[in-house]
This record gives structure tokens, sequence and C-alpha cells, in this order.
């Protein structure tokens, strides 16, 4: 540690031999560095902000009626666009930075590369959200340039800023009328696509009248719904079948028959006044009452007792002959026997005619059926080709109207997002005009004026100990035996006379002064540096 505090020591007073080079320098330096300085240019910043809502009270009342269009996407391309050579070259030409007339294209290209560089378009979300799910709240879009000439400065924010917004509109309705000429263009083929789909669609109906599909189904579910009907048919008929069986055994049963074997005691009004009745039964009545009263009168060897009593077993034997043809089913007997005056007998009758009704309604049925079912039989290799043309028409048909109505509803909701656009569906609120300060932002002259000075300075002792180490001198014997690695046998001390002390110390004053002057200076240009003086004209002055 010794060693190295000795080695600076010997550094420090070997440099300080070279002081008045040093100060020298530090005087060509300091004030050089200060002309530099307060020649530089001052720089102006414009700065400008706008706010962006894209969530307007009119974008709810428009959900679903309009096609969502991003806006925040049309302004970040709109803001990396600004910046493009073929956006930034009319802004510059607009503010007198560039004359494509005395202009070659490298110089162009260097000045629009100079304000690229110093342009700065940032976006922050409003209300200092962070959540990049929330940008449709609204971002605030801020715009900076720099530049010598204030007035230059804003008139170039300016306009970027107007630039920013028309061109942002501008994109969409650009885009919007792009789409909506594409949408109409493919709206046209598609309706003639539709027209031609329907006219091959009635064609195709008109010339296979009874071979498509209806509502019950195609060919082979038509097919098995007649099968099924046919099946049903026979199946209600064998009941109907068995149930007429039933009531024909039911008719010629005992219970008609019964009815029918009776014989009633008593005349009916027509035998009281001497008429015959209308079938055997009544003339057995009528019959059996006049023998009755013949034979209060006579007895039975009375002609006409014997005639009645004749008589009555023709009858008698008629009348079972009736009913044994009631029995075999004759359809005659009924009327002669009295049978069909019985309730039971017309209820039976009533059941049994319906019945026979019934059978020949389902017969027809089932032959109808049966025939359906023979004719599609025969188009077999007919109808199934069809319905599958028919199908296939059909889904084009569908398909093309699907989209032509898709199609038309988009352009619908194109034409109607173009028009709540212009209604307002994205604000542009300039919350900050272009504007710049008065006082230039840089250079910083005060910080730069006492920069200089120290660098001044450090120049200076970096002459002087440059300049040691070209003509070196031994300070020290220990340093003499380091430096030969001989033994230093005794060292001679140096006497000044006093006259050579006081012109010592008359250089001290000279090299203090000269070092208090360069600061006095310093000072001077500092304070100067805050008035605001500066050296040539402004252009932003």
């Amino acid at each position: 540690m010794q060693e190295a505090l000795d080695l600076i020591v010997s550094q420090i007073r070997g440099a300080w031999r070279f002081r008045r080079y040093a100060l020298i320098a530090a005087w060509i330096v300091a004030p050089l560095g200060w002309i530099a300085i307060f020649a530089l240019p001052d720089v102006y910043q414009a700065s400008s902000r706008v706010f962006v809502d894209t969530k307007t009270a009119l974008k709810p009342a428009l959900k679903d009626l309009v096609l969502d269009q991003d806006v925040n996407g049309q302004l970040n391309l709109v803001r990396q666009s600004l910046l493009a050579g073929p956006q930034l070259e009319p802004v510059a030409q607009e503010v007198g930075l560039i004359d494509t007339r005395i202009m070659t294209p490298q110089q162009r290209l260097r000045i629009l590369n100079d304000i690229r560089d110093r342009v700065t378009i940032d976006v922050s979300l409003a209300g200092g959200q962070q959540d990049e799910t929330d940008r449709d709240a609204g971002s605030i879009y801020s715009i900076q340039y720099e530049d010598v000439s204030r007035e230059r400065a804003v008139k170039l924010v300016e306009v970027l800023q107007n630039n920013l917004i028309e061109k942002t509109l501008g994109g969409k309705r650009s885009g919007s009328e792009s789409a909506q000429k594409f949408l109409e263009a493919q709206i046209r083929d598609d309706e003639n696509r539709l027209r031609q789909a329907e006219e091959r669609l009635a064609a195709f109906k008109k010339s296979n009248v009874g071979l498509m599909p209806t509502e019950q189904g195609g060919y082979f579910m038509r097919l098995q719904t007649e099968m099924d009907a046919v099946t049903e048919g026979q199946s209600r008929l064998a009941i109907a079948t068995s149930r007429r069986d039933e009531l024909q055994r039911q008719l010629r049963g005992e219970a008609p028959v019964a009815a029918a074997a009776g014989v009633s005691s008593a005349p009916t009004a027509s035998g009281a006044a001497g008429g015959s009745g209308g079938d055997t039964l009544s003339r057995i009545a009528e019959t059996q009452a006049r023998l009755d009263d013949l034979l209060l009168r006579f007895t039975d060897k009375h002609p006409d007792v014997i005639a009645q009593r004749d008589t009555l077993e023709a009858l008698k034997q008629r009348r079972e002959a009736e009913v044994a043809a009631l029995r075999r089913g004759d359809p005659n007997a009924a009327a002669a026997s009295g049978a069909s005056r019985n309730p039971v007998y017309q209820s039976i009758q009533l059941a049994l005619n319906e019945a026979e009704v019934e059978i020949a309604s389902l017969r027809r049925q089932v032959s109808d059926h049966q025939g359906k079912v023979a004719e599609l039989r025969k188009m077999l290799d007919t109808m199934p080709q069809v319905e599958a043309e028919f199908a296939r028409l059909n889904r084009d048909y569908d398909v093309t109207r699907a989209r032509y109505t898709a199609l038309v509803e988009r352009l619908e909701k194109s034409r109607l997002g173009e028009e709540a656009a212009t209604s307002g569906s994205v604000r542009f609120d300039v919350i900050e005009p272009p504007n710049a300060g008065f006082k230039p932002i840089s250079p910083k002259r005060s910080i730069l004026v006492l920069a200089t000075l120290v660098v001044a300075i450090g120049f200076g002792a970096a002459i002087a100990f440059l300049m040691h180490q070209l003509k070196p001198v031994f300070n020290s014997a220990r340093g003499l035996t380091e430096a030969t690695g001989l033994q230093v046998l005794g060292a001679v001390s140096m006497i000044w006379v006093d006259e050579v002390r006081a012109n010592e110390k008359r250089a001290y004053v000279r090299y203090g002064v000269a070092l208090l002057g360069l600061f006095v200076v310093g000072a001077v240009v500092l304070q100067m540096s805050r008035m605001g003086i500066r050296l040539g004209p402004q252009p932003g002055a």
C-alpha cells in the first residue's frame, strides 16, 4: 500500500513540473469547447396528445348489427405507416424540409431518416390502465418531434396528428368501400347462380311430376308405407270378416229363432177386424182365435170347426218350415216368420249390415294400396335416381341461397357500419393540441459548460502526465534504486536562494491566478448560457 502511494505521489510530482503546459492546454480547450457549445443550435420539442375513444355510446347500440372493425389495429397500422418513406416524404415537403427540385434522392433519404429518428409516437391506455384487454376503453396517442425551428416542429406534429386522424377514418372508409365492392360483385355472381339453380330445379320438377319425393317421404318410405297399409288393411279385413261371420252365426242362433217360433195367443188388431195378418205367425193367431170362438158355439164335429182345425194345422206346418228356413239363414224367411220385427234380430241384422259395408270398404282400400305397391315396384329403377337428382339440385340451391343471403346481410352490415363511422362510432379528442415550449429542450448548455471546464482541466492534467512520461525524472533515491538496481550511496539536497524562492512563489501566484481566471471565465460563460445568450442566428428563437 505504501509503495502504491509513493508511486502516485512520485507521478504527481513528475507531472507538476509541466503545470504550465497543463494550464495552457486547459485555457485552449475550455474556450474552444464553450464556443462550440454556444454555436450549437437550440432544439425545440413539439408534442400533441389525441384521445381515441373506440367505445362510444353508438357502439353498444350497433352491436350485432354491423361488422366488427378492428379500430385499434387500423390505428396501429396508420401509426407505423406515418413514419414510412412514402407517407413521411409529403409531410417533410409540406413543412419545408425537402425540396424535390434541388435535392437528390440520397439527400432526401438522409433527411427522412433524420426526421424518423426524431419523431416519437407512443400509445398509452386511457386512465393509466394496464390491462391490454381493456383497450376498448380508449387510448391516448402522443406525438413528439424535435427540431431547431420551433414553428417547423409544431407544424410537423400538427400534420402527423391530422394524418393519424384522417388516415384512420379514411382507412376505415376505404376498407368499407373495398369490402362493399367485393361483396356486391360476389352477390351478383351468387344471384346469377341462384337464378340458374332455381331454373334447373323448376325444369326438373316439371319434367318429373309424380316421381319426386312428397311430404310423406321418398320412394322407399312411400313403398314401405303402402306395404304397411296393405298389411294393416288385411289385418282389419280379417277382423271385420270374423266379426261378420260371428254375426251371421248369431242371426241363425237360438234368440232370433226363438223369437220367430213364439205364437201369440191374442189376435192382432187386423185379426179382430176380420182381416188376415201379413205373416204366418199372425195368421196362426187369427185362426186359433176363430177356432176358439167356433168351439164356444159348435161341437168338434161341426164342419166349420173341422175346417178351422185343418187350416190351423196347415199354418203350423208352414210355420215350422219357415223356422227351419230361418235356421238355415234364408233371408226371405225373416219377413215371413215375423223375426224381422224382433229387436234382437233387428240389432244383429244392423250390425251384420255394418260389418258387410266395412268389409267392402276394407277390401277396396287393400286393393288400392296393393295397386300402389305394384305401381311403385315398377318404378324401382327410376324413382331413386330421380330423388337423388332432386336432392342434389335442392342441396345446390340451398347452399347458393344461404351464401347469397349471408352476403346480402354482410353488405347491409358493412353499409350500416360505414354510416356509423361517419356518425361517430370512433371519436377523436385532441387533449393537447400541437405546441412547443419557447425554451429549448437541448442542448443543456449549463451542464455542457461545466462538463467542458472539467474536461479542459482533465485534458491539461493528461498533457502534463504525458510530458512527464516522455521526460521522466527521479524524485527520490528509492525511485532511482528501483529503476537502476544500484545502491544509492548518498543524496545532496538542493538549497534554494531567496531570489529563487521568490520567483517560485510568484510563479505559483501566476498559476493560481490563471487557474482562478479559468474558473471565473467558466462562471461567466455559465451565466451567459443561463441568460440565453447564443452565438449566431437561431432559427427557433
